[in-house]
């Protein structure tokens, strides 16, 4: 079964039962500071798990799009993907266990067609002052008889501890901070079988095979999440009022299931890709375990950052944009292990198949994908003379600690892996442990500036950030009306000293034009314009020209400000706010800087002078 099929039989099935179908929310959250990247499909319904009525209902179904930036050193085995679909259906207070597995197991076995014979269940054992999930094990006995199977404990359903079945954020409930929802979950595992013998060539061979098993034989393709505690500041797990389930499936992993093949890279979602690499390189994928694993790494790094520069992450340095340079860079440092280091531009060619796939679930991926192949080409020449000065860096040094390693991934973009090989060439070998204490470092330090993030690319939510925050907006519309009326917004950051806005413009803009767009700022500050938030209809917002940020996918009911009135508006945006309430307090406003963001992306620093 192709995952356009698994899609769209997900979503009718759910919307046949009274689910209201919502957008995917997009990969970079805009009113969560905590994380760079939505991860699941909760994340971007916190606020309606916890009670907040949902304007489409308490029964929702979608398929978010999901990044996992912690799973990029795990890809290269048959199942771990760092960008993936999450297929999830809520109750908020509505309906609770006996419908939710139910539903579930109907899904997979009547319009998914798998054997129910081969699908085994996990529950929560209990633990602390959560008792063990006994409701759920007596539903799934039922269940399971209805189709004629006796489902006892330890052979059909078996119980873990909060490791395996609790759900939150932040895992286990003692990693819980104050606030967060979590709660126990059922799984669902499809068996690949025994006869593959999966586990008898696994490390654990020794001990009994289960579905929590690492070795490859069981693959879970389903988790419902029965989100009823909440954290509470003592440290207590507390019952919400609001009972809620919350449903996630990799459409991933369901389409490997219904194809009855454990690897997800023989999937449609990346075989036209690695098809382009075979013919590219010359490798046949499944056929040596090291070129394979280096097909998977490729395969993989090029569909999320396809995904991520469509929903409008550059390549940089910093936050989301390192992520994806990271994730480019990983790319062609594997392709180099396929014999393709001669044109790392190869790389543009991945795009198409790509979009293909997404074409009617996501027509934005192939909208954006000539701009999106220009940029990643782009990336990779600057890249290919990167990758010679590492090389030459390693070969200059007598010898090669951890430190220096993590200097080589950090600066070059070199992983652990590609380093040893380098080194070991060599004859050396290089400190693991120091090279992990150097990553915990740097860990630390991103988590720390991320935590510092706000929507809409505010650093902060001081008085001076507000001003510059709608001088954004004036900025934009400016550039609109003296230099292109096509140009759009394509990224921004905001601090409490000066704004950057990123903006797809084919060529330098000219001092002339700069200081026009300057003066107009300045004229709509002098005119002491009002400052309105109206929530609209998306396609009214629309119909009446609002801004929209690239790549961003928006709820059917958003937030508008307007400078000037709404039926008279110098500017107009999607945005969430916040700004001043009228432009007379922003003060006098000053281009600093305007220079070559990426290929057709300019970008402008700004900041309010005393005068």
């Amino acid at each position: 079964m192709k995952s356009g099929d698994v899609r769209k039989k997900y979503l009718e099935f759910f919307t046949a039962r009274g689910h209201a179908e919502i957008p995917s929310a997009p990969l970079v959250p805009e009113n969560d500071p905590t994380t760079l990247f939505t991860s699941s499909g909760m994340q971007p319904l916190i606020p309606y798990l916890l009670g907040q009525p949902h304007p489409s209902g308490k029964r929702l179904v979608d398929s978010q799009k999901s990044f996992r930036s912690q799973d990029i050193e795990e890809v290269g085995d048959n199942r771990h993907t760092t960008f993936f679909e999450m297929l999830g259906n809520w109750s908020l207070g509505d309906y609770f266990k006996k419908e939710q597995l139910l539903w579930n197991f109907e899904f997979l076995t009547r319009e998914l067609r798998l054997d129910p014979k081969r699908l085994y269940v996990t529950v929560f054992e209990g633990e602390g002052s959560v008792p063990k999930d006994t409701v759920s094990i007596e539903i799934w006995k039922e269940i399971f008889a209805g189709v004629g199977i006796d489902a006892g404990e330890k052979e059909r359903i078996f119980a873990y501890p909060a490791s395996k079945n609790w759900w939150s954020r932040s895992g286990e409930p003692q990693n819980m901070p104050p606030g967060e929802p979590g709660g126990p979950d059922s799984e669902v595992f499809f068996d690949f079988g025994a006869h593959l013998k999966f586990h008898e060539q696994s490390p654990d061979k020794e001990a009994p095979c289960h579905p929590n098993c690492d070795c490859g034989r069981f693959l879970e393709i389903a988790n419902s999440v029965f989100m009823q505690y909440q954290k509470m500041e003592d440290g207590t797990l507390k019952e919400l009022k609001q009972k809620n389930v919350d449903f996630g499936g990799g459409l991933e992993r369901m389409v490997a299931a219904t194809n009855d093949d454990p690897d997800v890279f023989r999937t449609d979602m990346f075989t036209a890709v690695i098809q382009i690499i075979e013919q590219t390189s010359g490798k046949t994928y499944g056929e040596n375990k090291e070129e394979t694993l280096a097909m998977r790494i490729v395969a993989d790094h090029m569909r999320a950052s396809v995904m991520m520069m469509t929903d409008g992450v550059l390549p940089s340095n910093k936050t989301q944009g390192y992520v994806l340079r990271r994730l480019i860079r990983r790319s062609l440092l594997y392709g180099r292990k396929l014999g393709l280091s001669k044109d790392l531009t190869y790389i543009g060619t991945l795009v198409e198949p790509i979009a293909q796939v997404y074409e009617d679930a996501y027509p934005e991926v192939t909208e954006k994908a000539a701009e999106v192949k220009l940029i990643l080409q782009e990336e990779a020449l600057r890249f290919a003379g990167t990758l010679e000065r590492g090389i030459a860096e390693i070969e200059k040094l007598e010898t090669l600690d951890g430190k220096k390693a993590f200097t080589l991934y950090e600066t070059y973009g070199f992983p652990w892996e590609m380093t040893v090989e380098i080194t070991a060439e060599k004859g050396q070998t290089v400190d693991r442990g120091q090279f992990e204490e150097e990553f915990k470092k740097h860990q630390a330090l991103s988590r720390t500036a991320a935590a510092g993030m706000f929507k809409g690319g505010l650093a902060d939510k001081s008085e001076e950030t507000i001003r510059l925050h709608t001088a954004h907006h004036l900025l934009l519309a400016a550039l609109q009306k003296i230099v292109d009326p096509n140009i759009k917004q394509r990224g921004s950051n905001i601090t409490a000293e000066r704004l950057r806005m990123d903006f797809s413009f084919a060529r330098k803009v000219t001092p002339e034009e700069l200081t026009k767009v300057e003066e107009l700022v300045n004229q709509k500050i002098a005119e002491d314009l009002p400052v309105m938030r109206k929530e609209m209809k998306r396609e009214e917002a629309e119909k009446v020209g609002a801004q929209m940020e690239f790549g961003h996918k928006y709820p059917d009911i958003v937030s508008v400000y307007f400078v000037g009135s709404p039926s008279d508006f110098f500017s107009a945006e999607f945005c969430g706010g916040p700004h001043v309430a009228h432009t007379g307090v922003i003060g006098h406003f000053k281009i600093k800087k305007e220079e070559s963001a990426a290929s057709g992306i300019r970008r402008i620093y700004a900041l309010l002078e005393v005068v």
